[in-house]
């Protein structure tokens, strides 16, 4: 029995040692690429949704280290000005500015759009990162169900109210943050609202994948203009995006080495916003490491697009 116990004992050793002799090596495949690029973005503005933490904070702070005017986009003020505050701070760049958004919210969209267009002369780069995830079933003040409000509407409202300002700035790049769940989505035209069925789980599945689509039609759509828009999957980063849900919630708390960071989470932002290589690349889908395919399902058909990927 002394002799089972010590062979379990052994193994048990065994696999924490291999555990810990593999952890750097997972770490950098769970942090995927760096934006290499060095690109300076001195009287460059800047828009990004989302802004106050997790993946749009670092973006924000990427971007005012290289010289931008940004312009935090939020719906929590006292979070935003903190954010806003703290990144003048670390980068010395006084031009970073909270501004009131709330993408629940049409109204709030409108006045965000008219203030920045009698504030702002030009905008070079707007980042819809915004988004909630598993949010409880709800309609915003608009009568539109959450996830598909805040994740796509908004910023597919807000980017049409400044395209004319980007057009004007050109060149110019549009960045929308999606999600590898837009593989579990597909557009019910029947229910666009969930009213009929609804899972929390697909309804931000089906916002994602909207993210997708608009993002290769605008392309299309402004072809010729020099206006890029791409779409990326920042990976499984350690967010507040988890907040609806107490298990994933308490799992990121837990086990925050097997997620990303969101300074890690933001490189895919970073590179598609400011990458030199890329002032043509539009209408594609970035993310790090490996390579995808967008699986698209409109009313049960699906059918892969082609994506586009950096080292």
């Amino acid at each position: 029995m002394l002799a089972f116990w010590g062979s379990v004992l052994a193994l048990f050793v065994s696999v924490l040692l291999l555990v810990f002799a593999a952890a750097p090596y997972y770490r950098k495949y769970i942090a995927g690429g760096v934006c290499k690029s060095t690109a300076k973005l001195n009287g460059k503005v800047v828009v990004i949704t989302g802004a106050n933490a997790g993946i749009g904070k670092e973006t924000a702070k990427d971007f005012a280290g290289r010289g931008a005017r940004v312009i935090l986009a939020c719906r929590d003020m006292a979070k935003a000005e903190t954010a806003a505050c703290e990144i003048r701070s670390k980068t010395g760049n006084q031009q970073v500015i909270a501004r009131k958004l709330d993408l629940a919210n049409t109204k709030s969209i409108r006045e965000f759009a008219e203030n920045f267009l009698k504030e702002e002369k030009e905008l070079h780069i707007l980042i819809n990162n915004a988004g909630v995830m598993l949010h409880p079933y709800s309609k915003t003040a608009d009568g539109f169900e959450m996830h598909f409000s805040v994740n796509y509407l908004g910023h597919f409202l807000l980017t049409f109210l400044l395209l004319e300002r980007l057009k004007q700035s050109a060149p110019g790049r549009i960045v929308n943050v999606s999600s590898l769940a837009h593989h579990g989505g597909r557009i019910r035209f029947h229910d666009l609202q969930g009213e009929k069925c609804y899972n929390r789980a697909l309804a931000y599945c089906h916002s994602k994948l909207a993210n997708i689509l608009f993002t290769r039609e605008l392309a299309r759509r402004l072809q010729g203009t020099d206006i890029t828009v791409n779409a990326v999957y920042p990976g499984i980063v350690s967010t507040e995006l988890t907040r609806h849900s107490p298990v994933l919630d308490t799992l990121r708390k837990s086990v925050p080495f097997l997620l990303k960071t969101p300074p890690e989470g933001a490189q895919t932002s970073v590179y598609c916003a400011v990458a030199e290589e890329l002032e043509s690349v539009t209408g594609k889908y970035f993310r790090t490491s490996k390579t995808l395919k967008i699986s698209v399902s409109l009313t049960g058909g699906w059918t892969e697009c082609d994506i586009l990927l950096y080292p």
